[in-house]
């Protein structure tokens, strides 16, 4: 942790940088920009980053559902007219309904910058490395910034859309694949496959770096550790963003727990959700963020709903020390306990025996109850699994929680952000 007199020489150098970004997209989006028009009627005096936060109010998701339904189907928030708008993506819709987002050239040219950024610290080399998406073909912003950006490094870039796993691992070894970008979730089932399957097991492998982001994990030792246990000679390197902001962080490379904010691009904020106040070096709040790049369509204070915690690296950057810790909206009240579901995703890692689990939300008026489904391999004949689990979720929220074993491929598999947490209806 740095000194705070330590922090005090780097950080106004860097909020300066961002103030100066920021008042001249203020200065565009308030002439205009219908939507944030309205929003900052009182910003033309403003003359800090805390003069900002002080007039600008939060934005919410809720926000921009609002603006969509209003003005359909691509709500206000346009500093151009839409014929300037080159480029089209959607959210994934698991935090709410899906929103379209579009984007002019410069702003998607931008965020390719970012990701070359990424790729940079992530040492990608030109010429050498082939990096690989096994997702499907569909409106995801991170996948197309991210191939086009690889590409863009001088990489060969591999889609690997609308393929089987095994498809997709056979063309991985046989094309010497050495980057894959996908989700931790994905991560796993791959190399899980992969060890299943006699011709593949064996090898040999190019893959050398893991790329993934979309939900946490990456940023998790347990997780970290499983995957690399399933991709031997690889190493897993986390990166985190959204549809309505681009590219944010990534992995430092001084520190594997934690991602380092672009704050070239970002305005980040960690707040208290309670009091709206700006928490302390060490202490976790929401991660709010305010767009220096992507001037089409700005987010500016944007609760993100990210759960993180605030911590400086040497040369004053913002960091997230152990990643997205989870989402604001996910926690659940269980017999007034609060839950999230990273935490549960946590303990149920240290268990080597965890193949794929998932958590079913069981009401009965007003109670709640968890009850926990874990896949192990046919193989292990520990019946003393479920218990082993039940103790462990009961020491680390003091809950009894019934867990249930079921054999290796009971449950579903995801390609993209995992869906393991289930309301049965009563």
């Amino acid at each position: 942790m740095l000194r705070s007199e330590e922090i005090e020489r780097f950080r106004p150098v860097i909020r300066q940088r961002q103030w100066e970004r920021l008042r001249a997209l203020l200065d565009t989006v308030q002439t205009t920009n219908p939507f944030h028009r309205k929003r900052l009627m009182n910003m033309s005096a403003a003359i800090s980053l805390e003069d900002f936060v002080r007039r600008c109010p939060l934005m919410t998701k809720r926000l921009l559902v609002q603006d969509r339904e209003n003005f359909p189907p691509y709500g206000s928030n346009h500093t151009y007219p839409l014929e300037n708008y080159t480029r089209f993506c959607q959210t994934s819709g698991t935090t709410g309904p899906p929103l379209t987002w579009l984007d002019s050239r410069d702003d998607w040219e931008g965020m390719l910058n970012l990701w070359q950024e990424i790729f940079g610290a992530f040492g990608i080399e030109p010429g050498e490395d082939r990096l690989f998406f096994p997702f499907s073909f569909g409106p995801f912003l991170g996948f197309w910034t991210a191939f086009e950006a690889a590409s863009r490094v001088g990489c060969l870039v591999i889609p690997g859309g609308g393929m089987s796993t095994n498809a997709r691992l056979q063309l991985m070894h046989g094309h010497g694949v050495t980057v894959i970008c996908t989700t931790p979730t994905y991560a796993l089932h791959l190399g899980e496959t992969k060890e299943q399957s006699g011709e593949l097991r064996q090898g040999p492998w190019a893959l050398k770096k893991i790329i993934v982001a979309g939900e946490p994990g990456g940023s998790q030792p347990e997780i970290r550790a499983r995957i690399e246990a399933l991709w031997p000679g690889a190493h897993v390197l986390d990166h985190h963003g959204l549809t309505e902001t681009g590219p944010v962080s990534y992995q430092d490379p001084e520190d594997a727990g934690r991602l380092r904010v672009m704050e070239e691009a970002y305005f980040a904020e960690i707040l208290d959700p309670a009091t709206g106040h700006e928490v302390l070096e060490g202490s976790t709040g929401e991660l709010v963020l305010s767009t220096l790049h992507r001037l089409g369509s700005p987010m500016l204070r944007y609760r993100t709903g990210d759960l993180v915690r605030k911590r400086y690296a040497a040369d004053g950057g913002l960091c997230l020390e152990g990643g997205i810790l989870g989402r604001l909206d996910d926690m659940i009240c269980v017999r007034g306990v609060n839950i999230y579901p990273t935490a549960v995703d946590a303990v149920l890692r240290r268990f080597p025996e965890v193949v794929e689990y998932q958590v079913r939300e069981i009401r009965a008026g007003a109670l709640l109850d968890l009850k926990i489904v874990v896949e192990v391999p046919l193989t292990v004949r520990d019946v003393s699994v479920s218990g082993r689990i039940a103790l462990a979720l009961r020491d680390a929220f003091q809950l009894r929680m019934e867990v249930e074993v079921v054999p290796q491929g009971t449950l579903p598999r995801f390609e993209f952000k995992a869906r393991r947490w289930i309301k049965e209806l009563p």
